[in-house]
């Protein structure tokens, strides 16, 4: 069987614990014996972040600058049980959140619609994705441990002669308050310019309408920023090309927009706040049926960077069981959507559309498996109502029946 050719470069990022395992089936079932591939390898498991100093995951990302597309395993962000579980010599910051700084961009989360799969929030029939602001705000915040009285303040020394220097109090704590905790982020208009200009570039794609949220009522300046960047831009740029397609944009309040997602039928974009995007991402995928069915890619402003991955975590339960040698039935599917969407980003960047074919064939087989083989992983059956050890098949067994089916259909279409 003769392979399909990658003209350029993926930039590969391995991970941690039982994603790290799936993604090693991944591999060696749907991705080696079928293309030729020049994957440039970064192992951004714990240990070897530990032993680099972090330096892998900055040169990951750099690397991601220069070939343009990412495909990422899920990895550990250590917290004091991970630092003294691997005996790191701190407690590194998150892999993510150093690539997304590094990379700039938006991260856009979609669903994976499986028809055969129960979604908890019945009325929703068509995706949601939300796209979550992937730089500053709480993720790259300084925040500190106030010991006792004293006054908390806010400073900014201007480089700009033209411009003054701020100083504003923040809070005055007394001896009653008994010290306390503060808080200082920050985002910059270069890149939430950028967010603005990525969510109107994904909705005019998607032909989707586009929202985008804010708590601007009570944050006036801060989140109000975001609000008057993105009314902007619409006016000024995106709006004759939206009404074209039919579709349209609005600022909403967060709270508002999250009570009309939850009534809706789904069928839109959301444009969110670094922190409001990770937790609305997650419920939406709940929503949907399983946070095994989301699809995560971080897409910069000018489109010359790329990453996927999955939206969840490295499965550590999972990983436990395997360990002491029980079996296990991990959701491979979020996996294997992070290598189709960034090969189909590949074969858009490269224009060679059998890359692109080929990876959408691996989607099909992947929703199939579970739509029309009935063959499932275990939290999919629960989904179902069935409890039964018949009703679901093992990590292994899942990724081998896609492969069976990836391996009819890939005869048939090549």
């Amino acid at each position: 069987m003769s392979k399909i050719s990658v003209k350029n470069p993926v930039v590969e990022m391995d991970g941690d614990e039982q994603t790290r395992i799936i993604w090693k089936l991944i591999k060696d079932h749907l991705i080696f014996p079928y293309l030729d591939v020049d994957l440039k390898y970064y192992d951004l498991s714990i240990e070897n972040r530990d032993l680099t100093d972090d330096k892998v995951t900055v040169q990951s990302a750099e690397a991601t600058l220069q070939y343009g597309v990412a495909i990422k395993c899920a990895t550990i962000t250590p917290d004091e049980a991970r630092v003294e579980e691997f005996k790191l010599k701190k407690m590194w910051k998150s892999p993510n959140g150093t690539i997304r700084n590094i990379l700039g961009g938006t991260v856009f989360r979609e669903p994976i619609v499986i028809p055969r799969i129960p979604k908890l929030v019945t009325n929703w029939e068509k995706p949601i994705i939300i796209g979550r602001h992937a730089f500053g705000d709480q993720y790259k915040a300084t925040d500190v441990v106030i010991p006792g009285a004293g006054k908390l303040k806010l400073v900014f020394e201007s480089a700009d002669p033209k411009n003054e220097d701020i100083e504003l109090s923040v809070y005055d704590f007394d001896e009653k308050s008994k010290g306390g905790v503060g808080l200082a982020m920050y985002n910059t208009t270069e890149s939430i310019t950028g967010f603005a200009h990525s969510s109107f570039k994904m909705a005019l794609e998607r032909g989707l309408p586009l929202y985008s949220t804010t708590k601007n009522t009570i944050l006036k300046k801060y989140d109000g920023k975001f609000k008057d960047i993105f009314e902007s831009l619409y006016e000024s740029q995106y709006k004759p090309d939206f009404e074209a397609k039919g579709i349209w944009y609005e600022h909403r309040l967060i709270d508002d927009m999250v009570a009309q997602m939850l009534k809706s039928k789904g069928g839109y974009i959301i444009a969110m706040k670094n922190y409001d995007g990770d937790v609305e991402s997650d419920i939406v995928a709940q929503g949907f049926g399983s946070l095994g069915l989301m699809t995560s890619v971080l897409i910069t402003p000018d489109g010359k960077a790329f990453e996927s991955e999955a939206a969840h975590g490295t499965v550590t339960r999972h990983y436990r069981q395997h360990q002491q040698g029980k079996e296990t039935s991990t959701n491979s599917i979020a996996s294997i959507f992070a290598w189709t969407r960034g090969l189909i980003q590949r074969g858009k960047l490269d224009n060679t559309p059998e890359v692109v074919k080929f990876a959408q064939l691996i989607e099909s087989a992947t929703v199939n498996t579970v739509q029309e083989d009935q063959i499932m992983t275990k939290d999919l059956a629960l989904i179902l109502g069935k409890t039964e050890r018949s009703a679901y098949v093992t990590t292994e067994e899942f990724i081998e029946a896609v492969h069976k089916r990836l391996e009819k259909d890939y005869k048939a279409s090549f």
